[in-house]
C-alpha cells in the first residue's frame, strides 16, 4: 500500500471521516460563522457530495491514465481540500483560541496520509522537484483561500482549469522525452 495509485484512494475516505467530525460530531458551520462571513449557502451535505465526487473522478482518471498530468490534478485537489484545509483548522484553532471542528482528523488523517501520498509521488517520479510540490501548494492555498473568500463559484473555475493544466503538463513531459 505504498504506491501512489493505492494511497490516493484513501483521499475520499478520509475526506468523509473529516466531514463526519466537522458536521456530525461537532458543528463546523456554527464555528465558522462565528469568525468568518457567510459566503457559502450550499448545505454541508452538498459540499461533501460535490467534493467527494470531484476527488473520486480525479482519482479514477489517474487510475486509468496513470501519467504525471493526472497525478498532478489529484495532488492539487488533495492540497486544496486536505493539506491546506488541515493548516486552516490548526492555525485558526490557535488564532481564535477556539477549537476548530475538523482539527482532529486534519492532524490525525489529512497530514500523515497526504505526507505518504507526496512521498510516494516523489519516489515514483510523479513529482520531480520540490518546486513542483511548492507550486501545487501555492495553487492549493490560492484556490482554498478564494473558496473561503468568494464561495463555491471557485470550484467551477477550478474544474474548467484542471483539464488545461492536465494537457499542459503532459505536453511538457512529451517535449522533454523527445529532446
Amino acid at each position: 500500500m505504498k504506491e501512489f495509485r493505492n494511497l490516493i484512494v484513501l483521499g475520499p475516505l478520509i475526506y468523509a471521516i473529516h466531514h463526519f467530525e466537522e458536521h456530525i460530531i461537532f458543528n463546523f458551520r456554527e464555528w465558522r460563522l462565528s469568525y468568518f462571513s457567510d459566503n457559502n449557502p450550499i448545505p454541508t451535505e452538498e459540499v461533501l457530495i460535490r467534493l467527494i465526487a470531484i476527488l473520486l473522478i480525479t482519482v479514477c482518471v489517474h487510475l486509468v491514465k496513470n501519467n504525471r498530468g493526472s497525478a498532478h490534478i489529484v495532488l492539487f485537489f488533495l492540497m486544496t481540500t486536505q493539506v491546506v484545509n488541515a493548516f486552516f483548522h490548526i492555525f485558526f484553532s490557535f488564532y481564535f483560541y477556539a477549537f476548530s471542528p475538523g482539527a482532529i482528523t486534519a492532524v490525525l488523517l489529512y497530514l500523515p496520509i497526504n505526507y505518504l501520498i507526496i512521498r510516494a509521488a516523489f519516489n515514483e517520479g510523479v513529482l520531480k522537484s520540490f518546486l513542483e510540490l511548492f507550486l501545487l501548494c501555492v495553487a492549493g492555498i490560492i484556490t482554498f483561500s478564494l473558496f473561503e473568500l468568494i464561495g463555491p463559484e471557485v470550484t467551477a473555475y477550478t474544474l474548467i482549469l484542471m483539464p488545461l493544466y492536465y494537457i499542459l503538463i503532459n505536453k511538457m513531459d512529451k517535449k522533454k522525452v523527445s529532446l
